[in-house]
This record gives structure tokens, C-alpha cells and sequence, in this order.
């Protein structure tokens, strides 16, 4: 099963009883595609766009080792990591409620190769240089502390390994920043300052020898070489 396939297979299994934020994410709910086209001007079809090429940096083959952070309720990676047995993942978020909805769907999958770890992203638990890859969905713009969050996990990435994600980013889409601004700002969702397409581009070039950024409305997605 292609990368494609696999978010694909994410959205299939998120099933009638998905929650409102694994609907979101994945654009398989009633709610989930108002919300996405509201706020987030997208389809099924973009929302696929930037969902495999924030998970491109992951070879299909990939047998070493992976942080995910936050992993969130694991909606969409749990599906991708089924296709990945040979490989040690680590899967950190603060939020034990986040983290205990990902663990059911690992469990569900039958993942043996995933463990969960509790923590928070500006203070690591590793030692430095651990991972293979790094990988943050959705993650950089609801963290308070993102210089903390860029420091971190570039520590714990091998010299030669790639982090990749994706996150949103301002001026790709006005409704999006006035939405952002004024619903999702004061409610504590999500945490300025925000990175720009250019601004992102700027920081990673200065951080890892190779960067690959693009953005899919106002969403940013970034691979890069440490």
C-alpha cells in the first residue's frame, strides 16, 4: 500500500463514531468537510494534498527509528505505521487524552513496534541524536513555546535524518488568518506567534543543511536534512 493508499485508509477507518477533531483532520465527517472548507478553504482532495506530502519524508521502507510529536489522537499515522513493522516509533503528546485515544487505535491496529510517552516537546526526553526522523502534524502552531519546540527536535534528530510535518502558517489564506485570529486564538487553540511560507523557509535553512518548503493554502509543509 502506497502513502497515498495509506491516508487513504486512515480516512476509511475513522469510521461514523469519529470524533469531531479526527473528522476535521481528516475531512470524513459531515462537520469535518464544513470545517475544513470554512476555515480551512479545502477539500477532500487538498486535504489529501498536504497530508502525503507531510508524511513524504517517511519511506515506505522505513525500518529505523521515528518520533512523532504530538501525536494527537493518532487518526492518521496509526494506519501509516501499520505499513511500517520493521521500524521503532515513539509517539509523545502532553495531552494524556490525545495520547490514550492513539494508543485504542494502535492497540485496534495491532501495533507492536509504537510505544507512547507523555511529555512535552520543549523539554524532550531523549538523548540527543536518537531519531531517524521526526515527525510533527499539526503540532508547531498550538506550541507556546516554539523556539523551545525547534531546539528540541533538532536535538533529538541524527545527524543525516529528516524532520517533516506540517502546521499552519499566515498569508495563505485570509479567511483562515481571521479565523485563526479571532476563534481559535482566544480560545486557547492555538498560540502565536505564527510562522509565515517565507519566515518557515528562512528559520530551517538556517537549522538543516537540506529544506523542501511548500504550503497548501494555510497550511505549511516542510522536509528537511539534518
Amino acid at each position: 500500500m502506497n502513502r497515498k493508499d495509506q491516508i487513504k485508509n486512515a480516512y476509511r477507518l475513522t469510521g461514523s463514531n469519529a470524533s469531531f477533531y479526527d473528522g476535521m483532520i481528516t475531512c470524513s465527517t459531515i462537520s469535518g468537510r464544513i470545517i475544513c472548507g470554512a476555515v480551512w478553504n479545502m477539500g477532500r482532495e487538498k486535504n489529501l494534498q498536504y497530508l502525503e506530502q507531510a508524511l513524504s519524508g517517511i519511506p515506505e521502507d522505513f525500518s529505523g527509528s521515528l518520533l512523532e510529536v504530538p501525536v494527537g489522537t493518532g487518526v492518521l499515522t496509526m494506519p501509516v505505521y501499520q505499513g511500517l513493522p520493521q521500524a521503532d516509533i515513539t509517539c509523545l503528546d502532553y495531552s494524556p487524552n490525545m495520547m490514550a485515544a492513539a494508543q485504542a487505535r494502535a492497540k485496534a491496529l495491532r501495533l507492536s513496534n509504537v510505544r507512547f510517552q507523555q511529555g512535552d516537546v520543549g523539554a524532550l526526553p531523549f538523548e540527543e541524536g536518537t531519531f531517524d526522523i521526526v515527525l510533527s502534524l499539526n503540532g508547531f502552531h498550538a506550541f507556546p513555546d516554539k523556539e523551545a519546540a525547534y531546539r528540541e527536535t533538532f536535538g533529538v534528530l541524527k545527524s543525516g535524518g529528516t524532520f517533516c510535518g506540517c502546521f499552519y502558517v499566515q498569508g495563505g489564506c485570509r479567511r483562515t488568518d481571521w479565523l485563526i485570529r479571532h476563534l481559535y486564538q482566544p480560545r486557547g487553540w492555538f498560540t502565536p506567534p505564527y510562522e509565515t511560507e517565507e519566515s518557515l523557509r528562512k528559520r530551517l535553512k538556517k537549522m538543516y543543511r537540506t529544506v523542501d518548503v511548500s504550503r497548501v493554502e494555510g497550511i505549511g509543509i516542510f522536509r528537511c536534512i539534518k
